[in-house]
């Protein structure tokens, strides 16, 4: 049954990230099933809203409620758009558990992907075990934010990469538009960079970049990297913005103006 009117997520408390249903069943892995059962206290009978992370979106009713392995049965299915614009994030690392945040908001403004990033000036460094350790804490966080806010979609969470490196690869060589938070003189605004794009493609950008700076920012060497692959310097105002506020300031503009322009 399709169901491409009311949002699921408006329907139920219960949200849960899931594989697909096999004949018309859902199974919970462990994680999951404890969470629902124990943690948010799903009951047999209740609504949940099932989602894979990709658009699809199952709204089902809990047939059982073991807490190891609870099974839901799928009455409708829904599959949602995403943003005309898909948007990467590549964050250099802030200290403490700001990136936590900027994971969750960024979920929740519908970036597709978010890039952590080892620059000149970051102060955190992170090496074999602990790399690993955080980009699955971020990949658990980004989850947590798409469960709260109903967003049926979950970001690529990359590991911390080398700024040098990163500029070097296939995701900012595939990106249509590629944009640098700045503060310098002669950062262009938004709306001036995404008419210009439209100006000369016919559309709006499909794909972008927004690179965002640590504590201090990108040093010079590394905005003339960033200018070298591409990127255009464009200013998110007058004021100094913490990393993370200006993570949240980049993806919200660049969302609306995408969408505007399409």
């Amino acid at each position: 049954m399709e169901n491409s009117g009311v949002p699921l997520a408006a329907m139920s408390d219960f949200r849960v990230f899931a594989p697909a249903p096999v004949q018309g069943l859902i199974s919970l892995p462990p994680g999951e099933s404890h969470h629902l059962v124990t943690v948010n206290r799903a009951r047999t009978g209740d609504t949940v809203v099932a989602f894979d992370g990709r658009g699809t979106e199952w709204t089902c009713e809990l047939a059982d409620a073991r807490k190891a392995g609870a099974t839901l049965r799928v009455t409708a299915t829904h599959t949602r758009a995403p943003l005309p614009c898909a948007i990467t994030l590549a964050q250099a690392l802030p200290k403490g558990g700001v990136m936590d945040d900027i994971v969750r908001h960024a979920t929740e403004l519908g970036a597709a992907r978010i890039v952590p990033l080892a620059t000149e000036r970051t102060q955190v460094h992170l090496d074999g075990d602990r790399s690993d350790k955080k980009t699955e804490k971020w990949r658990t966080a980004a989850l947590e934010a798409a469960k709260q806010c109903g967003n049926p979609f979950l970001p690529e969470i990359d590991a911390v990469q080398p700024l040098a490196a990163w500029l070097a690869g296939e995701v900012v060589a595939t990106a249509q538009l590629k944009l640098v938070a700045s503060l310098h003189p002669g950062a262009q605004s938004l709306r001036a960079v995404i008419a210009a794009f439209r100006a000369q493609h016919g559309r709006a950008p499909a794909s972008a970049v927004w690179m965002v700076g640590p504590e201090g920012d990108f040093s010079p060497a590394e905005m003339a990297a960033a200018q070298a692959a591409g990127f255009v310097p464009v200013t998110l105002g007058p004021l100094v913005l913490r990393c993370d506020t200006a993570a949240t300031a980049a993806i919200s503009v660049l969302t609306y103006e995408t969408q505007a322009a399409n």
